[in-house]
């Protein structure tokens, strides 16, 4: 994302008006560089990169400042299952047409966010393109040195822990898009709205890095369904894994829908868009991380534990009968 003592061109106007206001760290040179710089002060430097993809991860009647939130906030949440703090990102916008009527509200959304998570724009880049609109960041954070929380250190008898609850995006996009769950929802106005919100904005888990990072063995954030990342988790791992489904943590809605058979449990362990931190901890720092989580205004459940072998995970219904899962998670391809 460069710019010019003077803009010369439409791409240099728009970067000028509307994001190099959001340019505030030095390293980022006031976006008259094609580059920036991230100043190290002695971490490891985390790096992470999403894309948002209109028709894949946002609907095309989406409002742009849901859409910027939803951009920065996914890979957020990737730095917070690191237990990494963030340093700040980099953006790529391919946009159909340069409209302030979308720009204005977007760009005052991803400032808004930038400076809540305090994670400043360091550049990127802009392109036209005939659609689909595409939005991509990559985000950096530090860590201490060595203690960047990965998938690979999950042990038997680790208790695996999520943050939050479990399947709302998912229910979300499905009262969208008006399927089941939008005509059983049809006279509870708030409750569609809840489910909206999870699937447009996620809230990434970032206030419970430093505690994963202090007493997770592994971690990573449910993008694509509960029960195929637990699966990415135990692959990386070496380690096989039972849940116990009745203790995966479900709102006041998501119950009330499985309830009436309106749908199934596989909907909301197999749903994306979740972004909550899925973790696996040593039984003695369990209840520490749980009550740090608490502390920060953050629910944390236990929900099955980690088990030695290879074979794939296990999901017990409430009777221990366990469920055939026909769906793991979603899959761009």
């Amino acid at each position: 994302m460069t710019q010019d003592k003077e803009p010369v061109s439409a791409e240099d106007s728009l970067i000028a008006r509307y994001f190099k206001p959001l340019a505030t760290d030095p390293g980022a040179l006031g976006l008259v560089d094609d580059a920036a710089i991230l100043k190290s002060q002695g971490e490891d430097i985390v790096v992470t990169t999403d894309a948002v993809v209109e028709g894949v991860h946002y609907l095309a009647t989406d409002q742009p400042d849901t859409i910027a939130r939803k951009a920065l906030r996914v890979n957020l949440s990737d730095l917070a299952a690191k237990g990494a703090t963030p340093a700040g990102f980099v953006l790529t916008l391919a946009l159909r047409s340069k409209e302030d009527a979308w720009l204005r509200p977007f760009a005052d959304a991803l400032g808004e966010d930038a400076k809540t998570f305090a994670c400043p724009l360091l550049g990127g880049d802009t392109v036209s393109t005939p659609g689909p609109q595409m939005i991509s960041i990559t985000a950096f954070g530090r860590v201490p040195r060595g203690q960047m929380v990965g998938r690979t250190g999950a042990r038997p008898g680790d208790r695996i822990l999520v943050t939050g609850t479990i399947g709302d995006a998912a229910l979300g996009l499905d009262v969208l898009k008006g399927g089941a769950v939008a005509g059983a929802l049809a006279s509870d106005p708030h409750a569609r709205e809840v489910l909206i919100s999870r699937y447009r904005v996620p809230q990434p888990r970032n206030a419970l890095a430093q505690a994963v990072r202090e007493h997770a063995t592994a971690a990573m954030d449910v993008s694509d369904g509960l029960a195929g990342d637990l699966t990415k988790l135990c692959a990386a791992s070496g380690v096989s894994a039972t849940i116990d489904v009745a203790s995966v943590p479900l709102s006041a809605a998501a119950a009330g829908l499985i309830a009436a058979n309106v749908v199934c449990v596989e909907t909301l362990l197999a749903g994306g868009d979740d972004y909550e931190v899925l973790c696996t901890v040593p039984p003695a720092q369990s209840d520490a991380l749980i009550a740090l989580g608490r502390a920060a205004g953050l629910t944390v459940t236990a929900i099955g534990t980690i088990m030695a072998g290879h074979e794939p995970a296990r999901f017990l219904d409430g009777q221990g009968q366990e469920l055939a899962l026909k769906r793991l998670s979603y899959s761009h391809f």
